[in-house]
């Protein structure tokens, strides 16, 4: 009987098998109007297809927020099939400065997008956590 190592042999896995990798090569893009966070794959990717020139299966990853501004979803197509990204702040609310802008989809980079995310002011000097 073959030893329990041989089948769970750890090797690293090559770089473009990799999933849930997230990072400064992806293209972000933030949608600007208030989102229902019920919506699944499809209707998001519809949301993306039907408001913009955008195509959802390129392998940028969409930014999807509230009305209320404390929980946010991120679509992203990754080899295979979409990945929703799901986060809700416990306390606070995502600044609304963000959202200033006249296209319904609005370009991030990737250290915007982890302030975001972790609930602070992209765009203030003093980036203090949350907007109570």
């Amino acid at each position: 009987m073959p030893s329990c190592s041989l089948f769970f042999e750890s090797r690293p896995l090559p770089k473009k098998h990799l999933m849930f990798s997230l990072g400064e090569s992806n293209r972000f893009y933030l949608y600007t109007g208030k989102t229902d966070l019920r919506k699944g794959f499809n209707t998001l990717s519809g949301m993306i297809r039907n408001s913009s020139n955008l195509n959802p299966l390129d392998g940028s990853v969409y930014v999807f927020i509230n009305g209320t501004r404390t929980t946010l979803k991120l679509l992203h197509w990754e080899r295979g099939g979409f990945v929703v990204y799901h986060k809700r702040l416990e306390s606070g609310r995502i600044s609304k400065v963000i959202f200033r802008t006249e296209s319904l989809f609005r370009p991030l980079r990737w250290d915007e997008l982890v302030l975001l995310i972790e609930g602070i002011n992209p765009n203030s000097k003093r980036r203090k956590r949350y907007i109570k």
